[in-house]
């Protein structure tokens, strides 16, 4: 991913933490369909953590990994627990924000381009698996996190199945990539926030089938470890 795609959600982040409550980032997909997106949710406190967040949470264990840590929610939640964490972040805002707010270890990095170190847990949450942006990057994303791994080491995300959508700009969205020859949850998208447009990028959902199709031959097993019925799901990966 381009890091200049995330400028803009590293501004708003950074504009939220010195007191502008009311930040929040414009997300542009490829259709011309447009949200904003409140940026107050990437510092939610312990409270406010979902299912999802809290039983991933507790799947960690040993040296983790938290590979697009934001403001460090996540990181910090298992810093304070005794948990040895390692944050890392391709946004220089969010990786500065982490630091003042208290993360021993920072790195302002791509996933891809990080070596450094060994884990037991590598940790992607709020979709954040999604920064691979297509299949093939998933498939490269598994190869670089066994080289991270412990033996017996594990991989944990959330995802979205974008089949359980019934908006229909959501389905024409899945028919319009089926007939680019792209997968139905690959989406292209940019970040715009106070005139600051960030570069084109894709962001990857992939549902449950997909996802076993794609590690069927690599040695990997997917759990699913929690579901909720608007699609989100938690994921373990492991080897046997």
């Amino acid at each position: 991913m381009n890091k200049n795609a995330m400028t803009p959600y590293g501004l708003a982040l950074l504009d939220y933490y010195n007191g502008f409550r009311d930040a929040l980032v414009t997300v542009h997909r490829d259709d011309d369909e447009a949200f904003d997106m409140p940026i107050a949710i990437f510092f939610n406190e312990e409270q406010k953590f979902s299912v999802i967040e809290k039983k991933a949470l507790e799947l960690c264990f040993g040296n983790v990994l938290d590979v697009g840590a934001g403001t460090g929610r996540h990181s910090l939640f298992l810093q304070h627990n005794g948990i040895n964490t390692y944050s890392i972040d391709i946004s220089p805002e969010a990786a500065e924000i982490m630091q003042k707010r208290g993360m021993k270890n920072v790195r302002c990095e791509s996933f891809f381009n990080f070596n450094d170190g060994k884990f037991d847990t590598i940790l992607l949450l709020l979709h954040g698996i999604g920064m691979v942006e297509n299949l093939d990057g998933f498939r490269r994303f598994l190869l670089h996190a066994e080289q991270l791994l412990n033996p017996g080491g594990i991989i944990v995300f959330d995802t979205l199945d974008v089949r359980c959508t019934k908006d229909p700009k959501n389905l024409e969205y899945h028919e319009r990539n089926k007939k680019s020859s792209r997968y139905i949850g690959e989406i292209h998208m940019q970040f715009a926030y106070k005139g600051v447009v960030g570069a084109p990028y894709s962001w990857l959902h992939i549902d449950p089938d997909t996802l076993e199709n794609e590690i069927s031959k690599t040695g990997w097993t997917a759990e699913i470890a929690h579901r909720e019925p608007w699609g989100d799901y938690l994921v373990k990966l492991y080897k046997k």
